[in-house]
């Protein structure tokens, strides 16, 4: 097999000090010690900040750190000291980049060893020491990319923390409410364990891809914001009710068609139902949460999720308190449905949402 630049390496461990040297700034030349004294905080606080990380840690006095982990301490211990802000709202922020760093790098890299098997026809370990090959020359791109991401994901925050200041003061609200009025919704993959049953890696993970990209999609489109996916199921968040309307007669109509695959052999039919696109139920709620651990809480996202548990496929539930709020808007049409004992919840009155013609 040829490749566009050479063969795979031959010693991977020196590919990866390779890489540790160019990602992480130089050699380890510094200990835990080294960093708590230039820093001028404590050697717990520096073991602290890794473990939270999630990144392991050397012996105290093992040169374990580079350059680049030194300067990221220092910044760490700059924002209580610079900055004012409290040890455990660093602590919070910087467990929140671990977390997120680590699925984000897992989940391109894994990207990246998938499209090296593909293009060179390798099998799975030919492929990943393909991509540990190139990963030096690929991450600065990647860096530039995800700074680029993050500053607009913030710049957007900033906008609607912006949008929302005329709330502020204003009376009426209920002492103890959640902070937040959001719609909330989910949309849940129909038959997801029997679709995907004798998949392949490969067609699974084209399966799973497809399923979130088009939900992300069509998310964003209506105004909305995926909060999370979780395998089979999407949340999201909007800012209005009728934007979170928008977002789940989309789902529902987007991720609504079945392929016809009944001419099909039984693995054949799963294979091809693999590749379209499948139906979802979608739960939405307007109601109060709480965002936190870039996440969201509370009733409104209990109920939401309760009430895509009985959706009909490719149908959209919603609440009477949420139903009223778009009673108005012509844009809607909204039906009661008889009552529902729901686990946790008592009994509930679902309102079936579809859209009309106006």
């Amino acid at each position: 097999m040829n490749y566009p630049r050479g063969v795979l390496p031959d010693d991977p461990a020196s590919t990866v000090e390779e890489i540790e040297a160019a990602l992480l700034g130089g050699d380890r030349a510094y200990s835990a010690h080294d960093l708590a004294r230039r820093a001028g905080i404590g050697l717990d606080v520096v073991q602290g900040f890794w473990s939270t990380l999630g990144l392991p840690h050397g012996d105290p006095d093992d040169p374990f750190y580079t350059e680049r982990d030194a300067e990221a301490v220092d910044r760490a211990a700059a924002l209580v000291r610079d900055h004012g802000l409290d040890l455990r709202t660093v602590i919070t922020v910087t467990r929140a980049l671990g977390h997120t760093s680590d699925r984000l790098a897992l989940w391109q890299v894994e990207a990246l060893v998938e499209d090296m098997a593909s293009r060179y026809e390798l099998d799975d370990a030919s492929a990943r020491l393909l991509v540990l090959d190139r990963l030096a020359d690929l991450a600065p791109v990647l860096e530039a990319q995800l700074v680029h991401s993050y500053r607009r994901q913030l710049a957007a925050i900033a906008g609607r923390y912006g949008a929302e200041f005329g709330e502020i003061g204003r009376p009426g609200g209920e002492p103890g409410a959640l902070p937040l009025a959001r719609a909330v919704g989910f949309a849940d993959m129909v038959s997801f364990t029997r679709r995907t049953a004798g998949l392949g890696s490969t067609d699974l993970s084209s399966f799973v891809q497809r399923f979130e990209a088009a939900a992300r999609d069509v998310v964003t489109a209506a105004g909305g914001r995926v909060v999370k996916t979780i395998g089979d199921a999407v949340l999201f968040v909007a800012d209005d009710a009728a934007s979170g309307a928008r977002v789940a007669l989309g789902l529902a109509d987007a991720l609504g068609r079945e392929l016809d695959v009944g001419s099909a052999t039984a693995a054949g039919g799963i294979a091809e139902g693999a590749r379209g696109v499948t139906p979802v139920r979608v739960g939405f709620i307007w109601g109060r949460v709480l965002s936190r651990f870039g996440d969201v809480f509370g009733p409104s996202v209990n109920l939401a999720a309760r009430l895509a548990d009985i959706a009909e496929p490719s149908h959209v539930l919603t609440d009477r308190v949420t139903a009223a709020a778009l009673a108005a808007d012509p844009r809607f049409a909204l039906t009661e449905l008889p009552a529902r004992e729901l686990q946790g919840l008592g009994t509930v009155i679902p309102v079936e949402l579809s859209a009309t013609d106006a």
